[in-house]
């Protein structure tokens, strides 16, 4: 059986790869089209990032979790190196956390 889903999933990947190509002259998508796409990914991405930032297994991560995924945010919109961003980040988390906020 999983042999099977795999062998499944493998196609299903290479046809929707292959149809990017295929059908790019073919199919054309109006401009209200493609900015609903683009920002439907974007909102997929934050969504995503939210949930893998600020929960610890199935629920929340805490206070300083979440304070800390601010500081590195504010971090980063601040154009701060990237080794910046997550060093404040994790002393911001493990600061509030050793104040015993949880």
């Amino acid at each position: 059986m999983p042999v099977t889903a795999v062998l499944i999933l493998a196609a299903g990947t290479f046809a929707i790869r292959i149809a990017g190509p295929l059908l790019r002259d073919r199919v054309t998508l109006p401009d209200r089209v493609r900015e609903l796409l683009s920002a439907s990914a974007t909102v997929l991405l934050f969504a995503l990032v939210a949930i893998s930032a600020l929960t610890n297994g199935k629920s929340f991560g805490g206070w300083a979790l979440a304070l800390g995924v601010v500081v590195g945010g504010l971090a980063a919109w601040r154009k701060l190196p990237f080794v910046a961003v997550i060093v404040l980040a994790a002393a911001t988390t493990a600061g509030l956390r050793l104040a015993g906020v949880a």
